[in-house]
């Protein structure tokens, strides 16, 4: 049984899936933009959406940080880019094979 985790590397704009402390996927993301940047620390996912529709693309992942979440985009030339409002965004068909991977409760590390 894997035991995932998630790194939000903001200085490379990746996000790594790790099962223990073995990195098993790399997906790039858009991140926040210097005056709405994305917070660094530990959080963890408390809940999963599909389809939240508009600019939180295909999935949206909450965050145990308010109004912070991993979510898909309806921009993806937005991605690897400064550009959100502090969320992680990814390319829809990248959220949905994490979102099929990590439960409620995964922890995700965001470090600068």
């Amino acid at each position: 049984m894997p035991r995932y985790r998630i790194i939000v590397d903001l200085s490379d704009r990746q996000l790594y899936l790790l099962d223990v402390n073995t990195v098993v996927r790399g997906f790039p993301v858009g991140i926040g933009r210097m005056v709405t940047q994305t917070p660094t620390g530990e959080y963890t996912i408390i809940n999963k959406q599909p389809d939240p529709g508009g600019p939180f693309g295909a999935f949206w992942m909450g965050l145990s940080k308010p109004h912070y979440g991993i979510h898909g985009t309806n921009d993806p030339s937005s991605i690897g880019r400064l550009v959100s409002h502090g969320c992680i965004r990814m390319y829809n068909e990248d959220v949905l094979t994490l979102a099929a991977l990590v439960p409620i409760h995964t922890r995700v590390t965001i470090r600068p």
